[in-house]
């Protein structure tokens, strides 16, 4: 008991938390420390009031706090990721290892700095307890399988267990290097780098599902507008013909004409330094004569 009368001591009114005793049952006991002072008995109705509003409010939070911290089994930490899942993660490590992957080649093929702030990450073993989080810290955002969300705090990336997990994981946690690296990332680009790099490394050039769709959009003389994808400013505005030529147009500034590589560093570079970047398809029209019709070549010549 000597460390809890010295707790008393040092803090007249520490809220704090004892092993319940004498009952046979473990549990917590709300204690409520007040000082022995001449001004104890003189304080008003007003006074003691605020008191106790101020030690349930502590209380509260305490229990709120140790709920959610027992609600996650299993924790990791790599890179600038802290994982928390409701199940263990143990056979699940090609994910940790997917994600380092990804951060290196952003880091080698964009000249990106390496994340420069945490990243949370929340995995759930099913759908039913990640709909019943999202409802409750998180009812305004539009549902997804999976989301990266940011505000003011670290990024936060959250999924359920399913057959698409290494996928959603690649996806979401792409965002959340980008956004820990740069101030920000233009919509296109954020999602067709996304849409990218959601693939296994060996699958990233050739096994992409747009591909397909992609060429016989092509082949119908359906070829993606940049100035049009540059036009889009809320995710709401995506589709999957949206999806389909942000990916088309990463692939081609990834795996095209050096120059047209050359000028995403640059123009990436603008960001991060908060230089004003005009438009990328500007830039790129400079670098590179008729860009759209080198991207209708390079597909066609590269992955038929």
């Amino acid at each position: 008991m000597a460390g809890w009368e010295y707790a008393r001591l040092a803090n007249p009114f520490l809220l704090n938390r004892l092993p319940t005793q004498g009952s046979g049952e473990s549990g917590y006991a709300a204690v409520i420390f007040l000082p022995r002072r001449p001004w104890f008995r003189r304080l008003s109705v007003t006074r003691w009031l605020c008191l106790a509003i101020t030690a349930v409010a502590v209380f509260s939070c305490f229990f709120a706090s140790r709920a959610s911290a027992d609600r996650w089994l299993d924790m990791r930490s790599f890179g600038p990721f802290v994982c928390r899942a409701d199940f263990p993660l143990n056979g699940h490590e090609q994910i940790f290892a997917d994600l380092a992957r990804i951060q290196e080649d952003l880091v080698q093929h964009l000249k990106i700095p390496p994340a420069q702030e945490r990243i949370e990450v929340y995995l759930f073993r099913s759908r039913a307890n990640y709909d019943e989080y999202l409802n409750r810290w998180f009812p305004n955002v539009p549902y997804r399988r999976a989301l990266y969300v940011k505000n003011k705090g670290p990024g936060m990336v959250l999924a359920y267990f399913s057959s698409s997990l290494h996928t959603d994981m690649r996806h979401e946690c792409t965002h959340a290097l980008l956004h820990a690296s740069l101030p920000m990332v233009p919509l296109w680009l954020d999602e067709g780098l996304a849409e990218y790099f959601e693939n296994p490394a060996g699958e990233r050039t050739s096994g992409s599902p747009h591909r397909k769709g992609l060429l016989w959009s092509l082949r119908l003389g359906q070829v993606p507008s940049l100035q049009r994808l540059e036009a889009k400013r809320q995710l709401s505005e995506m589709g999957r013909t949206e999806y389909r030529a942000a990916w088309a147009w990463t692939h081609f500034l990834l795996h095209g004409p050096p120059e047209a590589q050359d000028e995403l560093v640059r123009y990436l570079a603008d960001i991060r330094l908060r230089t004003p970047p005009g438009q990328f398809s500007d830039r790129l029209q400079r670098r590179v004569p008729d860009p759209t019709g080198n991207l209708v070549r390079h597909f066609k010549q590269n992955l038929q």
